[in-house]
């Protein structure tokens, strides 16, 4: 497997690397503690091409590939995970939603100010009942007169609070559970939709998610994205990218943790010499690199098939599983390392600590993968 990087996806990286230190760095920690939404930073990175990073170029995206997009995302996530949310959104589920499924109309008027920066949007399936049971949706459309009205309420909503354009999922036929599922774009500025509270989060503190209702919302029927019925598939196929996504966000929280403990061995003392040279102390960085690793390529994998065209469910639910489970474990040990220090907000690896926990649950569950992964082995969908 050969993952030598093209002179194009070396600048991405070194472009994402490069404003994550001089813009993200200095505020990070601010951030994660007022919870506020880092809108300059975000437009910065549209400015840079980093929220469309897959879309081409005629459609106001930088035209680059799944590599490109995993090396960003690794970059931006090393510094602040809640960066890392945010463009993951935008490229993983709304832009690549309207690119994979929209027609040229809806291409044109929500993609290109999507994919350049200049308008945000969220991706929005969960709701209070229906985590991962995403076919027992309550919320409906129904159509009347060439339009269709909406009601019901969705919850962790990300990027809810300031989106201009959300890929809702709702039942258009209840009667047909799953496959009466559609996916229409709504636009926030109509009447008929209101946002809740901000949640209180454990991690990811300043990528804000709120509940979002909806009250005979009219969605006229050039905004429904594909056909009726076809919403869950849309829903699932968007989810396979955008596991890629979370799985590179995991793998550079990892990395940030994995980096301080390293630094953090060399230099701390204990008992007349380095803590480093203590074996106990080496096995976890040992274990800490090699888990990183097998992520990496794990990731990169699942990138490279997509950009290949072939299937990739099981690839990325294989990255999404491992990299999410190895960012809790490398953060969990990365303060072992660090002692009581670690568990100081003083320190960013309490913070690299929350932030991990939730790769573990958004965009499907470790036991969803698990289930993705096994259906397709056994073939028993």
């Amino acid at each position: 497997m050969d993952f030598s990087f093209s002179e194009e996806q070396k600048q991405i990286r070194g472009l994402a690397r490069e404003f994550a230190q001089k813009e993200i760095a200095p505020i990070a920690a601010e951030h994660d503690e007022t919870g506020e939404f880092p809108l300059e930073t975000i437009k910065k990175m549209g400015e840079l091409g980093l929220m469309g990073i897959e879309v081409p170029e005629e459609y106001g995206g930088a035209g680059l590939d799944s590599l490109c997009y995993v090396l960003a995302m690794e970059e931006i996530s090393k510094v602040d995970a809640s960066h890392g949310t945010i463009m993951s959104v935008q490229n993983s589920l709304v832009c690549l939603g309207l690119k994979s499924f929209g027609t040229e109309a809806q291409k044109h008027s929500y993609l290109v100010p999507l994919a350049s920066g200049r308008k945000l949007g969220a991706y929005s399936l969960t709701e209070p009942q229906s985590g991962s049971d995403a076919g027992n949706m309550l919320t409906t459309a129904v159509r009347e007169n060439g339009e269709y009205r909406i009601n019901g309420r969705k919850s962790w909503v990300s990027g809810g609070p300031y989106a201009d354009y959300v890929l809702l999922f709702c039942s258009t036929d209840r009667s047909k559970g799953s496959s009466g599922t559609s996916c229409f774009i709504i636009d926030t500025s109509k009447p008929g939709l209101s946002r809740g509270k901000v949640e209180p989060k454990l991690g990811i503190r300043a990528s804000a998610s709120c509940e979002m209702t909806y009250e005979h919302y009219c969605a006229p029927a050039d905004t429904m994205l594909g056909k009726e019925g076809e919403g869950f598939k849309i829903a699932l196929s968007i989810l396979d990218s955008g596991r890629i996504g979370i799985a590179a966000q995991a793998l550079g929280i990892a990395q940030a943790a994995y980096a301080a403990s390293v630094s953090h061995a060399k230099v701390r003392r204990a008992f007349g010499q380095k803590i480093g040279e203590f074996q106990s102390i080496q096995w976890m960085i040992a274990d800490m690199a090699t888990r990183i690793e097998a992520s990496r390529l794990l990731v990169y994998n699942a990138a490279l098939k997509k950009m290949r065209g072939e299937r990739y469910s099981k690839e990325a639910s294989m990255a999404k599983v491992f990299a999410s489970e190895t960012a809790m474990w490398v953060t969990t040990k990365a303060i072992q390392v660090h002692g009581g220090i670690g568990y100081s907000k003083e320190m960013p690896l309490e913070r690299y600590f929350r932030d991990a926990k939730i790769t573990e649950i958004y965009e499907g569950t470790s036991e969803i993968q698990r289930l993705v992964i096994a259906r397709n082995i056994m073939d028993t969908r």
